[in-house]
């Protein structure tokens, strides 16, 4: 069993569960520490290959996932794996996208889909989910 982060590390959502994940910002330097064991990275085109596990999920900056099953499909590979393994969450600003991804895991782990921007807001970042079609994706997440 991988660890998880621990919950004053930078950029670490706590969600009610317990469940914690790094959201960060790709184009800022690597947070210094352990490296994730899963990632799931939010971008128009692939990212850079890294020597963990990922997942690429193709979402232009301030849109929304092209592919909306598979982005659903990697969210619910995040959450379950969040329970025992370091998990990151990225994107090239690390607001955006990362927040709607962290919002829509919020919602899997039982937040009302109408309280999830709100929460990572108050719990991630102020700035989190940047546009109104990334908010109504996450009322609308399932």
């Amino acid at each position: 069993m991988i660890s998880t982060w621990e919950p004053d590390d930078p950029g670490v959502l706590r969600l009610p569960s317990g469940r914690l994940l790094r959201g960060r910002a790709l184009r800022k330097p690597r947070p210094v520490g352990a490296d994730p064991a899963f990632g799931v990275y939010l971008l128009g085109r692939e990212p850079s290959p890294v020597s963990w596990e990922t997942r690429w999920v193709r979402w232009p900056d301030f849109r929304l996932p092209s592919d909306r099953a598979g982005a659903a499909d990697a969210f619910r590979e995040a959450w379950r794996r969040a329970a025992t393994e370091r998990v990151e969450v990225a994107c090239g600003g690390g607001q955006g996208r990362t927040g709607t991804a962290l919002a829509c895991l919020a919602v899997l782990d039982g937040v009302p889909a109408d309280e999830a921007v709100g929460y990572v807001r108050e719990h991630y970042s102020r700035r989190a989910v940047e546009t109104p079609w990334q908010r109504r994706y996450v009322a609308r997440f399932a």
